[in-house]
């Protein structure tokens, strides 16, 4: 594939395409970029840099890279492909233990369905204090502060773009629903947590 005037001058002065340019940014990248960022730097229309990012995710597809280009968390970044995820895991890992508990997965899910949510009430819903796994999913980027509540001026809490990106979602919109996972009597757990 070849992308739409991908030899053209990039950013007013001649140098690499577009689709080359668009690579070298994202090479180099540690969160998702946005596409009319990218248009901004590349000073092309949003239009073009756009469809150079479909086609150039479509061919790393079609090729069978080790990569892919996803958009998620409202922009896109290289990532490693599923089928070499678990080499580039013993790779990165050798030896380090870099799964979350059960108690920061559990924290974690609170926060994403119950945001803005502040740590007693995430302490309420779990039963027990999840101060220091807060403290934990901050410090990983998963979790970042949304604010004070204007009633207890506790700091409330949310999930990140690092947290979507990681789950590889473009927003929380794409959570799975809770109802096939919750009791059938759901309505008198609701009231004995409040």
């Amino acid at each position: 594939m070849s992308g739409a005037g991908d030899e053209d001058v990039v950013g007013g002065a001649a140098g690499p395409g577009l689709r080359a340019a668009l690579e070298a940014i994202l090479m180099v990248v540690d969160e998702p970029v946005a596409e009319v960022t990218l248009a901004q730097v590349l000073e092309r229309p949003t239009h073009e840099v756009s469809a150079a990012l479909r086609e150039l995710a479509a061919e790393y597809t079609e090729a069978g890279r080790g990569f892919d280009l996803r958009e998620v968390a409202g922009g896109w970044r290289y990532y490693t492909r599923a089928d070499c995820a678990a080499l580039v895991e013993r790779f990165v890992r050798d030896g380090q233990q870099t799964r979350l508990t059960q108690a920061a997965l559990e924290t974690l899910a609170v926060v994403a369905y119950r945001q803005p949510v502040s740590r007693a009430r995430v302490a309420a819903v779990r039963g027990v204090n999840s101060d220091g796994v807060m403290r934990t999913l901050v410090a990983r980027g998963l979790v970042e502060e949304a604010g004070t509540d204007p009633e207890s001026q506790a700091v409330l809490y949310r999930t990140s773009s690092y947290f979507l990106e990681r789950l590889g979602l473009k927003d929380l919109g794409e959570l799975p629903e809770l109802a096939p996972f919750l009791p059938d009597d759901v309505e008198n757990l609701e009231e004995i947590t409040k």
